[in-house]
């Protein structure tokens, strides 16, 4: 079993957490292992998803330690417990759930928080968040991020609910540790298909997109 410093560093290095929100559970393991051969490792499966906690259960033994297998859309302790036991590595919620945190560190697991301003980012981040999720991101842009970061240096910050392509780098230079990628990763056109190619072929381009962000 992985430490949680490990999974830390792991979700820091893939640079992309693909957020599932499918409509049914047999596509879970499917499209997690599409994601992994794109490249993409970090796999959070929301609890919006159809009996999401067998198939957290279900793609963890599928994957093993090829992926990193999350939780997202964590909003009482009793999901939060049910997805680790599961076998969830990482735990993320959309909002700001303090409660939330002293179950992860018990599992040894890393938690993020959701967040949408300066004060409930630091509040995320006293309550001993790892990460902090500001969400939805979509509508405060890459320069929010600078702004942010320049009183709150320490925030680790991670964006989900990024509605562009082109955005990712520009999130990622602004200092984030990583993306979350819903929709514009997993769409829903690919989910409704089935196509596993073209959600590999996708994942491939968001992992190079990562890379040239992150060059010197």
């Amino acid at each position: 079993m992985r430490s949680k410093s490990e999974i830390i560093s792991l979700l820091i290095q893939s640079g992309i957490i693909a957020v599932v929100r499918a409509q049914r559970r047999d596509q879970i393991v499917p499209l997690s292992e599409a994601l992994v051969a794109g490249g993409v490792i970090a796999v959070e499966i929301t609890l919006t998803t159809p009996n999401a906690i067998q198939a957290i259960r279900e793609t963890k033994q599928q994957l093993g330690v090829r992926a990193l297998i999350g939780v997202g859309t964590v909003l009482d302790a009793a999901a939060c417990r049910a997805a680790i036991e599961a076998g969830a590595e990482f735990v993320v919620s959309p909002i700001l759930r303090p409660e939330l945190v002293g179950i992860a560190r018990s599992a040894d697991r890393p938690i993020m928080l959701g967040a949408y301003t300066p004060t409930e980012a630091q509040l995320a981040h006293e309550a001993g968040a790892d990460f902090i999720k500001i969400f939805p991101a979509d509508g405060l842009g890459p320069n929010y991020i600078r702004a942010l970061r320049a009183p709150l240096p320490h925030l680790r910050i991670i964006p989900t609910g990024i509605g562009k392509q082109e955005q990712v780098g520009e999130f990622l230079k602004a200092g984030c540790e990583a993306v979350g990628l819903g929709s514009l990763l997993v769409k829903q056109s690919i989910l409704r298909e089935g196509n596993w190619p073209e959600l590999t072929g996708l994942a491939r381009e968001f992992v190079a997109l990562v890379r040239k962000a992150r060059e010197k």
